[in-house]
C-alpha cells in the first residue's frame, strides 16, 4: 500500500490499525545530536489520548509510547527513530454484526472498493487511530523546529454553531474542548453533550498559529509551504477544509485591502496587516502563519442511517461502540504535529541551499 509516508528530508512512515496489536512510525533522516526522551513524546501524545472527558470517546487507551530505536541517552543517533504504541482497549465486538455493512460517512465503501478486502475492526488502518503515530513524529519535530524559536500554538475556535470571540491562549488546556475562550468552550461542550443525547455528532473548525517563523521557507512551484501544509492537514481524517490567512474570506476584499503592505522599521521588514497568512508565492514571509481546517461530524453515530451492504442489500445501519460525539478537540494536537512535520522538512531543506 502507498501513502503511508510523508515528508522528502525528515520523513515518517506510520503503520498500524484501530483494533490491531500497535500503531507506530517510523522517522527517517532526523539529524543526530537532538535532545529528546520518552517524556518529551508523551507528553504531545497525551494530548489526543481518548477518554480523557464526558465528550471524548470512552475508550480507554493509556498511549504509552515505547522508543524502539534511533534514540540512545538521550539524544538522537541519525538512525531511522521507531515508536510503536499499544492498542490495549480495543473491543472488536460491536463491529462484528456489521463486518459487511458499509457505515455511511467512513472509508469502509471505498478501501473495500481499492483493495477487495478491508479490516472492519473499528475502521482499521482508516481511523483516526492512526494520528497517534503522527503526533509521536511531530513532538520530534517539534524539537527540531524549537531551535529556531519556531512556536505552534492550536485552538478550536468552532463546535457547530458556536464560535470563540477571544483568544486566550492559557485557556486551551483549561477546557475539554480546547478552546482560547473560556466562556465559549462552556456553550461548545454543551453542544457536544445535546448532540450526543441526540445520538448524532458535531464537526468543529480549528485555528494554528505558528509563530517566529523564518522568511524562506518553502519552495516554489509545487512544494510550495501552503500547499505542503494543506496536504498534510488534509491528510487528517475527517477534515473537509482547509484555509491560509484570510483564505476564503479574501474574496470580499479589493486588492488593495488584501495586499499586506510592507515598512521598514529598525532594521526590520514590517508587513502592515497578514491576509496572507505568513505564506507568499509558497515562500514563508516571516509573519505569522495563520491555518484553519473544518473537521466534519463524527461519522460513528447511534442515529439509524441507510446504507447498502457488500453484495449492494440495502440495510439500515445504527452504529455502536465508543466513538467521540465530536472529533474537533482530540484533532488539534494532530494538527500541531503534521504542521510541524512540514516546517521541519522544510528546515532542513532550506539548510542544504546554502554552502
Amino acid at each position: 500500500m502507498t501513502g503511508n509516508s510523508f515528508g522528502k528530508l525528515f520523513k515518517i512512515t506510520t503503520f498500524g490499525e484501530s483494533h490491531g496489536k500497535a500503531v507506530g512510525v517510523i522517522i527517517d533522516g532526523c539529524p543526530s545530536g537532538l535532545e529528546i526522551n520518552e517524556s518529551d513524546i508523551q507528553r504531545e501524545v497525551d494530548k489526543r489520548k481518548p477518554g480523557q472527558s464526558i465528550i471524548a470517546t470512552e475508550r480507554r487507551e493509556e498511549d504509552k509510547i515505547e522508543i524502539m530505536s534511533g534514540i540512545f541517552e538521550g539524544r538522537t543517533t541519525g538512525t531511522p527513530i521507531a515508536i510503536i504504541v499499544k492498542n490495549t482497549d480495543a473491543d472488536s465486538s460491536k463491529y462484528e454484526n456489521i463486518k459487511e455493512i458499509f457505515r455511511p460517512g467512513h472509508a469502509d465503501f471505498t478501501f473495500f472498493k481499492k483493495f477487495g478486502i478491508r479490516d472492519f475492526r473499528g475502521g482499521g488502518r482508516a481511523s483516526a487511530r492512526e494520528t497517534v503515530a503522527r503526533v509521536a513524529a511531530g513532538a520530534v519535530a517539534k524539537k527540531i523546529i524549537s531551535k529556531e524559536g519556531i512556536k505552534i500554538t492550536g485552538h478550536v475556535i468552532q463546535i457547530h454553531n458556536i464560535k470563540a470571540k477571544k483568544f486566550e491562549p492559557e485557556e486551551i488546556e483549561k477546557n475539554n474542548v480546547k478552546c482560547a475562550d473560556s466562556n465559549a468552550a462552556k456553550q461548545m461542550e454543551q453542544a457536544i453533550l445535546n448532540a450526543k443525547a441526540k445520538a448524532d455528532s458535531v464537526g468543529g473548525l480549528i485555528e494554528i498559529k505558528i509563530e517566529n517563523v523564518p522568511a524562506g521557507l518553502g519552495e516554489p512551484i509545487f512544494d510550495k509551504l501552503d500547499a505542503l501544509i494543506a496536504q498534510s492537514i488534509m491528510s487528517i481524517p475527517a477534515v473537509k477544509g482547509i484555509e491560509i490567512g484570510r483564505g476564503f474570506d479574501t474574496i470580499n476584499l479589493f486588492g488593495s485591502e488584501n495586499n499586506d503592505g510592507m515598512s521598514f522599521e529598525k532594521n526590520k521588514i514590517k508587513f502592515k496587516s497578514n491576509n496572507a497568512g505568513g505564506i507568499l508565492g509558497g515562500i514563508s514571509n516571516g509573519n505569522t502563519i495563520i491555518v484553519r481546517f473544518a473537521v466534519k461530524p463524527t461519522s460513528s453515530i447511534k442515529k439509524p442511517q441507510n446504507t447498502i451492504d457488500s453484495k449492494g442489500n440495502e440495510k439500515t445501519i445504527k452504529i455502536e461502540g465508543r466513538h467521540d460525539p465530536c472529533i474537533a478537540p482530540r484533532a488539534v494536537p494532530v494538527g500541531e504535529a503534521m504542521i510541524a512535520l512540514v516546517l521541519a522538512d522544510a528546515l532542513l531543506i532550506q539548510k542544504t541551499r546554502s554552502v
